[in-house]
């Protein structure tokens, strides 16, 4: 690795995950010199990721071709598309998830956002995406949305590893790992070998910052001034502490004891939206033990550069993390409100990408 700050991230139990993935980036080999030389040990993909990756992707025109040829509908075309990508990042990771038996080295694909209030057709099409990528370092992204909870649940219990996405509030956060901590005790009924079996939950950080700071704003008086920049952290550091709470529980004692591995704390949205903050703002204010951070290129970029890596900066900030989340509800900043817009709006933007997804698709068929 050629960063003295990735290597020092790593180093203090953070994995890097890249939140990026195109054709293009597989077969020029972008993919591997990212793992070679900047630490990269996973992928995340989402709808937005891929609709702008096949919207400006030469790469894909053969594979279109032939599922002309085939007589494939959209829905099946972006199916076979997205996880052929997902198929080849997973082998290129591979080496990564051999040598850590599994926790690393994987490569996310998320069921169709248009699914998200739907419990049975999540499960289904969870199924049809693990059976399709076909290889053990897939995970299926399933939104925790509450009917995302129970499918959650039921995807782990067939032994298929999942990433628990568009996650903002601690509440929703707690039944996410009851959920996980349900899935794992159901796929330990059926005799399936827990270790083979993992998981980690996607909690967003930026978009917490531009929700509360446009309300801080619309507040207009010095102390909400003073809040700005600080929620997005805050809200990520407590759910640190609701994970160290959650996994030091006898229920998942019970669990590790036959063979199963925590479902690791994931910070997704880490590029920063405000450039009055720090580019590396949310990847030197969240390193701690055992977590993930998925950033685009331009934040891992960033971070190789200038970040600065001073050990873990989350535990012990519980006392201040609550005073500030006070402290905006004193400034008449309904936490509950944001986070049950931001899941809203989370829904919604990745339901939108899909649409532009299968519009692309529809283009490029239409094309040929």
């Amino acid at each position: 690795m050629t960063s003295k700050n990735l290597e020092a991230l790593a180093a203090a139990g953070v994995s890097i995950w890249l939140d990026d993935l195109s054709r293009e980036r597989i077969s020029t080999g972008n993919l591997q010199e990212v793992v070679d030389t900047k630490g990269v040990v996973g992928v995340t993909t989402n709808p937005s990721i891929f609709a702008s990756a096949l919207a400006k992707g030469e790469k894909y025109t053969p594979q279109v071709k032939e599922l002309i040829a085939e007589g494939a509908d959209v829905e099946r075309s972006v199916f076979a598309l997205t996880t052929t990508d997902v198929r080849d990042a997973c082998d290129i990771m591979r080496p990564v998830y051999d040598r850590t038996d599994g926790v690393d080295g994987r490569v996310s694909i998320e069921v169709d956002p248009r699914l998200a209030h739907d419990t049975e057709r999540t499960v289904q099409v969870a199924q049809e995406l693990y059976a399709a990528v076909d290889r053990p370092n897939v995970m299926i992204k399933i939104p925790a949305t509450v009917e995302g909870l129970p499918a959650i649940s039921r995807v782990l219990a067939e032994g298929i590893s999942v990433n628990v996405t568009l996650i903002f509030s601690l509440d929703r956060y707690r039944a996410v790992m009851n959920a996980f901590m349900t899935g794992v005790e159901q796929a330990r009924e059926a005799g399936r070998d827990l270790s083979q079996i993992h998981s980690v939950a996607s909690f967003f950080v930026s978009r917490v910052d531009s929700e509360v700071d446009k309300r801080l704003d619309e507040v207009g008086t010095d102390e909400a001034a003073a809040l700005k920049g600080k929620a997005g952290l805050a809200n990520a550091r407590l759910a640190y502490q609701a994970w160290q709470e959650q996994f030091g529980t006898p229920r998942w004692a019970n669990l590790a004891d036959d063979g199963a591995h925590v479902q690791r704390p994931l910070w997704a949205s880490t590029g920063v939206k405000d450039p009055a903050y720090k580019d590396t703002m949310y990847v030197d204010e969240l390193v701690a033990p055992q977590t993930v951070n998925t950033m685009p290129e331009k934040t891992l970029d960033a971070a190789a550069d200038h970040g600065e890596i001073t050990g873990d900066t989350i535990t012990g900030t519980y006392d201040e993390s609550d005073a500030v989340m006070d402290a905006l509800e004193r400034q008449g900043i309904s936490y509950v409100e944001v986070v049950e817009q931001l899941e809203r709006e989370g829904v919604d933007k990745f339901e939108k990408s899909w649409t532009e997804l299968l519009e692309t698709v529809q283009g490029e068929l239409d094309k040929h």
